[in-house]
């Protein structure tokens, strides 16, 4: 179909040292210099090629190159990776080019490698600086990788960002805070802090229903994410995304990309592309159509990602939206009326507790499209 300019770029890189035992994406424990790495690397470089010559990576914002660990395939992929980008798409200093490490392979050479082929960005994947949690993780890398990797990324880059996880089986609250105030004492820009799930099909799953392992206590992880928020706000980060926060100037335009409803292409095993226009927006993975949305859908998701964001969306917004979704209002005041949402100037915005109950937000906001 004609479709709107593709504005962000993700490029799915699945090799790891190992695999972790929470992990449900498509990866795979890979030996660094395999052949099978060098393969594939050349896959994503002719994919990017082809639609450099299509004209389909004229108008890219944001790339992300992740994983997997996209660092675990070595320098020279990387650097051939990344300089095929630079030759067939406008890798700019004003586009995001973020590039995903984990600490056990980020070294000093590759950063350098990267920072000098226009990537601007490094988010690494700590979890936690508490040897004991990254051991119950299954992380191939404990607390002293975590500060050296980040020592050797904020070498080049202002823009790092990590990850941490909280409510891990034998994590305390005083362990996970004192995650929160290390990743704060260490100045990084960008963290994002998710709750761990236990999704089908990962080791933590078996051990969940063979008994050995216990689920994650919700409410536990409710107190971590709201200290977590307290903790950071007092710190200068904003909480701009569900998960995410940043100092000033630091938030992530890929993650924006993704709650704004902006066309995305996705190169590599399982990465999602997401075609658009006016009438229709189709998500499709390994050459396979995954959703297929008319206008009205398309209004109805619009509204959900948005409160995903800490903007929200403007009383603008929702009236277009709602010309298509009759029902829209109502939810709204529902979802005011129950403390999710609230109006502020001149916008919806979803509060702590509407984060917290996303599931149920998110639902009655899906639902507004059916009639």
């Amino acid at each position: 179909m004609g479709h709107d300019p593709y504005r962000a770029l993700y490029i799915h890189v699945p090799f790891c040292v190992s695999h972790c035992a929470y992990c449900d994406f498509t990866t795979c424990a890979m030996e660094a210099g395999a052949p099978v790495i060098d393969e594939y690397f050349e896959q994503l470089i002719s994919r990017i090629r082809e639609l450099s010559r299509a004209g389909e990576l004229a108008h890219i914002e944001t790339v992300y190159i992740g994983g997997g660990t996209p660092t675990h395939a070595g320098a020279k992929n990387l650097a051939s990776l990344l300089y095929a980008l630079g030759v067939s798409m406008r890798l700019s200093p004003e586009v995001e080019c973020s590039v995903e490490a984990n600490p056990e392979s980020l070294t000093e050479r590759l950063v350098n490698d990267m920072w000098a082929l226009g990537a601007n960005r490094l988010s690494i994947g700590v979890q936690s600086f508490d040897d004991d949690v990254l051991r119950t993780l299954g992380r191939a890398h404990d607390g002293k990788d975590a500060h050296r990797a980040i020592a050797i990324a904020q070498g080049r880059f202002d823009n790092v960002s990590i990850d941490l996880m909280c409510g891990v089986p034998g994590q305390t609250p005083k362990s996970f805070e004192q995650d929160v105030r290390t990743a704060i004492d260490l100045g990084v820009a960008h963290i994002s802090i998710y709750p761990l799930t236990i999704e089908e099909h990962t080791l933590f799953a078996r051990m969940v229903r063979a008994g050995q392992l216990e689920e994650p206590d919700e409410d536990v992880q409710a107190d971590m994410m709201e200290a977590s928020a307290r903790l950071l706000r007092q710190a200068g980060y904003e909480r701009y995304e569900v998960a995410s926060y940043a100092r000033e100037g630091y938030q992530s335009r890929h993650n924006t990309a993704y709650w704004s409803g902006v066309p995305y292409v996705g190169v590599g095993t399982s990465a999602t592309t997401m075609t658009q226009n006016a009438q229709r927006r189709m998500r499709v993975q390994d050459g396979q159509v995954v959703d297929d949305l008319d206008a009205v859908e398309m209004a109805a998701e619009d509204m959900m990602l948005a409160m995903r964001m800490a903007r929200g969306v403007s009383f603008a917004e929702v009236e277009r939206a709602a010309l298509l979704l009759p029902r829209l209002n109502a939810v709204l005041d529902r979802a005011c009326a129950q403390g999710l949402i609230v109006r502020e100037d001149g916008r919806f915005k979803p509060t702590e507790w509407g984060w917290l109950c996303g599931n149920e937000l998110y639902g009655a906001l899906l639902d507004s499209a059916t009639l």
